[in-house]
């Protein structure tokens, strides 16, 4: 079996109304200046304001930056850290989508230990501590704050960089279903198709143990079942807690196995085209799971037993995600560029068939 060294880092507090606890968690951590990640999203909807007034109720100063966008930059990452830098805040708070959690971890890279967040591409290069951090994820996506690493965009590679450290890990996690009800029923859709993808790629990665089976699997579970019930009645808080418990242990079996090739081909996807990173993740999954059906189909038949790429399409299809590429308003020409820098994603090494430029041409065809 495959050797793992699991160290639970996060704290997690779950249930509807948690978010009120911010503060009080705050507190605890030695907090007294804070920097408050967040999305404009989270500025539109109140709970950017909500955040901020639990903080200050706890003697706290709060600083907000929310100069970011989906898929958080090197730049931007840089302009954060700019920002917080002389605030000398002792605390942060990623509060929002993966986009805004990413974007916390990566500001906390550059203003513990300097440079630019460039520097961090890989895994353990801080070598000072970092900041103790929060996260409150208001959708049921990523898992980001289970997992120890921060996904930034670099423009001038058209790469995805993860930039992770131990160090990097949230000090505590607030899961409140009731944050997730706001989000536009598109989002809900394409955030709770992308931890499915999770679940599902993690448990045939190279990287796997016997310990993220037992999130994949769990992740799955709860997935599979809630995404469809949250679906039909956008108001199930039940159904909403089971997807952000499940994207929570699906942020768990990444930080302990690692992605595949679905997740190499949608980053240059997204790079190159309006897409929602979701939204490329349920054009391609079940493509790659059958493409990898000779080197998986053991595990693949332990999720649904029989038919798995059917199942994922039924699901995108009931989430009204576009179905191919052709529907996305990709051209054709467009592949073989496409595949040539999907063949250089790091998560495609993690794949249980081996993942190149070629196999990436296949899976996009077919995709078309």
């Amino acid at each position: 079996m495959t050797p793992f060294d699991f160290r639970p880092r996060t704290r997690v507090v779950f249930g509807a109304g948690e978010f009120s606890r911010l503060g009080e968690i705050a507190r605890e951590l030695g907090g007294t200046k804070c920097l408050l990640v967040a999305d404009r999203g989270m500025l539109e909807c109140g709970y950017a304001q909500e955040a901020i007034r639990t903080l200050k109720a706890r003697r706290m100063e709060v600083f907000a930056f929310h100069d970011f966008e989906p898929g958080p930059t090197v730049e931007m990452v840089d302009n954060g850290a700019a920002f917080a830098a002389p605030l000398n805040v002792n605390l942060m708070v990623g509060l929002g989508g993966g986009s805004s959690l990413d974007c916390a971890k990566a500001i906390n890279f550059v203003v513990s230990n300097g440079g630019s967040i460039r520097d961090y591409w890989g895994y353990g290069k801080a070598a000072k501590p970092m900041l103790p951090m929060i996260a409150v994820p208001t959708t049921a996506g990523g898992g980001t704050e289970a997992q120890t690493y921060a996904s930034i965009s670099d423009p001038n590679t058209n790469q995805r960089m993860a930039c992770g450290d131990a160090k990097a890990a949230f000090r505590a996690a607030i899961l409140d279903p009731r944050l997730t009800v706001s989000q536009p029923r598109a989002l809900a859709a394409a955030t709770g198709y992308d931890a499915i993808s999770h679940a599902v790629e993690t448990l045939v990665s190279t990287r796997r143990t016997a310990l993220s089976d037992c999130f994949s699997r769990s992740a799955w579970r709860l997935l599979n079942t809630n995404f469809e019930k949250m679906l039909k009645e956008p108001g199930d808080l039940e159904a909403r807690g089971g997807l952000l418990i499940g994207a929570h242990f699906g942020g768990l079996a990444i930080e302990n196995a690692m992605l595949g090739a679905t997740h190499a081909c949608a980053v240059p996807l997204t790079t190159h085209y309006p897409l929602p990173h979701g939204a490329a993740i349920a054009l391609l999954l079940s493509h790659v799971v059958e493409w990898n059906m000779p080197a998986a189909s053991r595990q693949y038949d332990e999720l649904n037993a029989g038919d798995l790429a059917r199942r994922l399409r039924d699901l995108a299809a009931l989430a009204e995600l576009p179905m191919s590429l052709r529907d996305a308003s990709v051209p054709r020409e467009a592949l073989p560029r496409l595949a040539e820098e999907a063949g250089s994603q790091w998560a495609g090494r993690f794949n249980p068939r081996h993942f190149d430029t070629a196999a990436a041409l296949d899976i996009y065809a077919a995709a078309y």
